[in-house]
């Protein structure tokens, strides 16, 4: 009987598993965005890019 539940649903744990490699990547993206947004040339370049936009010409 086992045998049989197991062998109509083989990718049962498959979701589970994509969600864990997904969690994994977008850690990480996230890593990677606050390793740049904390160096000063990045920090740098959004002050000026945001003074720029808030200068009334």
């Amino acid at each position: 009987m086992k045998i049989r539940i197991l062998a109509s649903r083989p990718e049962s744990g498959a979701a589970t598993a994509e969600y864990a490699v997904v969690l994994i990547a977008a850690t990480a993206f996230a890593g990677v965005l606050l390793v740049l947004l904390k160096s000063d040339t990045v920090r740098s370049l959004l002050a000026s890019l945001l003074k720029k936009a808030l200068t009334v010409s």
